[in-house]
């Protein structure tokens, strides 16, 4: 059954985001030959279509307004209402990111939709659409479809590979105009922790820290590291509450959520709240001087000793493999 599917492209600080691309897939899936509608929503973010199209979407609707130039509630569900007024699809998609999981319930509210959050994959079954979800902190799965009206979810980002990008690919890019008006809140300024390296949520390789790094000071082998493995820096809760790092690079049932290909795990016990943020990781090793650490009852490859020691050797050794390669 062809369906036309409604996709939220995200853009931060001007480029768009990955989890943009795996949506389209998913939408592309979804659709079964149908129509995947793209959406792009800010201020100057025209020149982003063709990316769009290049990862599958046949026609990118932008609405742009200086009103969006940073994301509110308010002003982005006025501009994605007036995309599926206009469109009227059969499905929409977006990203389970902050973005994704603060306005998809405002969206579903307003449509009176049922919502799939934080989808893992998406298959057509018996001609329905099969969402697969994380539950009970990643230790299960289960499997939603909507059984009636229009099919809405968000998807978890990393987990549904992009299309291959194909620039010979050509579609319509139309802007409509909508009056953003009523907005409760303003933003007139984002302050940015200073980012270092690669977007956490997105990184397919991430090196955590715990309480084991025992300073500040020894996050820094850990970014050495990620540098070298073009990976992203991550902490447990533990790291963050004992001020060695940034609540923003947080793992774990309160924090974020992480599926990269590699997660190295360093001087991290593995509380299940821990656990819970990285579980579903591809590889995960962990290095850990406690041989009875419970993360050595989820990873892959268990390293027992001193992260300080073996860090290093490890960041050495994947220089000698690069300098090898290249």
């Amino acid at each position: 059954m062809a369906r036309k599917v409604f996709v939220l492209g995200e853009i931060r600080d001007q480029f768009l985001r990955n989890v943009s691309f795996e949506a389209l897939a998913a939408g592309k899936i979804i659709s079964e030959g149908g129509e995947v509608v793209a959406g792009l929503i800010g201020e100057n973010v025209g020149t982003l279509a063709n990316d769009m199209i290049y990862y599958g979407a046949d026609r990118v609707v932008i609405v742009e307004d200086e009103k969006l130039k940073y994301y509110s509630p308010d002003g982005y569900s006025q501009a994605v209402m007036a995309i599926i007024d206009s469109e009227k699809p059969d499905a929409i998609i977006f990203g389970h990111t902050a973005l994704g999981k603060d306005l998809s319930p405002k969206i579903a509210a307003k449509l009176n939709a049922g919502l799939i959050s934080d989808a893992t994959a998406v298959e057509i079954v018996g001609g329905n659409v099969v969402f697969t979800r994380p539950i009970y902190s990643g230790k299960a799965f289960e499997k939603k479809i909507i059984t009636d009206g229009i099919i809405f979810a968000t998807v978890r980002p990393n987990n549904i590979p992009p299309l291959e990008k194909n620039e010979s690919r050509s579609g319509e890019v139309a802007s409509i105009s909508v009056e953003i008006k009523d907005l409760r809140t303003i933003v007139r300024e984002v302050v940015q922790n200073a980012a270092e390296g690669v977007d956490l949520s997105e990184a397919k390789v991430i090196v955590a820290g715990g309480r084991g790094v025992k300073s500040a000071e020894g996050f820094e082998p850990l970014k050495e590291l990620a540098s070298v493995l073009g990976g992203a820096v991550g902490a447990s809760r533990g790291a963050c509450d004992a001020n060695y790092c940034d609540y923003s690079l947080q793992i774990g049932q309160t924090g974020k959520v992480v599926t990269p290909d590699l997660y190295i795990a360093c001087g991290i016990s593995g509380a299940i709240q821990h656990l819970a943020g990285m579980s579903n990781s591809k590889v995960i090793v962990a290095i850990n001087k406690d041989p009875e650490a419970n993360i050595f009852n989820v990873a892959d490859y268990g390293i027992v000793g001193d992260l300080f020691e073996v860090v290093p050797m490890l960041t050495e050794e994947f220089k000698k493999l690069k300098i090898h390669s290249s």
